[in-house]
């Protein structure tokens, strides 16, 4: 919806914004969203897969929520789901996929003292056990606790 790449201009007024997905259909959702609230000037919406739509680029900050639901949880979701693709939600069997690519492309695309922003629903245990070396900044939003993390370009490095 290019809700986060929104937010981010509205909070850092200098900063540029590269917004990518997968999905035609997404972007064309960005694109009435980002042209409503009149930030189209700062705001790159970018059709690929993760990082292949920004290749060769570097960010001071990354922000990813990407599909992080298990499969089996999807294949349980109430029937107003549907009105979403599939794609939106899933995020392979343990629902970590796409948050494992992001942490193993992550750092070749963060400027030194940059960093990595990612929401990850309920995976929490499962990635603290596949990454012990990594020290994962858990935070609280209003309506979760360690569903999101921070990790400092460095500790990706």
């Amino acid at each position: 919806s290019g809700c986060l790449a929104i937010i981010a201009v509205g909070i850092f007024p200098d900063a540029e914004v590269d917004a990518a997905d997968l999905s035609a259909d997404a972007l064309e959702v960005a694109r009435i969203n980002v042209d409503d609230h009149d930030v189209a000037d700062r705001v790159n919406l970018l059709h690929g897969d993760l990082f292949h739509a920004v290749e060769g680029r570097t960010y001071d900050l990354i922000i990813s929520n990407p599909p992080y639901v298990a499969g089996g949880e999807v294949q349980a979701f109430p029937p107003e789901y549907g009105h979403e693709p599939v794609m939106a939600h899933l995020g392979g069997e343990d629902g970590l996929d796409l948050v494992r690519r992001i942490l193993a492309d992550a750092a070749d695309h963060l400027n030194p003292g940059g960093g990595l922003l990612c929401e990850i629903g309920t995976g929490r245990e499962l990635l603290e056990a596949e990454y012990p070396d990594l020290p994962f900044l858990w935070l609280d939003t209003e309506e979760s606790s360690g569903e999101v993390f921070w990790l400092a370009a460095d500790a990706l490095r």
